[in-house]
């Protein structure tokens, strides 16, 4: 899951060597921390939130498969 979120960001922003992701293992869930430039957090979210809701769909949904249950959060 952290590979796929960092993959996804890094096609996003301009500056793909800034991002940071991190994984906090729980028992039943996983969260996963994104961090960006400051420059590229717009990038990241989207207008009204829709790029963030999109990579919280797709963590998700591939989350879902694996029968776990994973949140993303975006740090600033």
């Amino acid at each position: 899951m952290k590979e796929l979120i960092k993959h996804i960001a890094q096609a996003l922003v301009d500056r793909p060597e800034e991002v940071s992701v991190t994984e906090v293992q729980g028992s039943q869930t996983s969260v996963i921390e994104l961090k960006v430039a400051k420059e590229d957090l717009g990038k990241i979210i989207g207008k009204q939130g829709r790029t963030a809701r999109a990579m919280r769909t797709i963590l998700s949904a591939a989350s879902a498969k694996l029968k776990k249950r994973t949140v993303l959060e975006i740090i600033e």
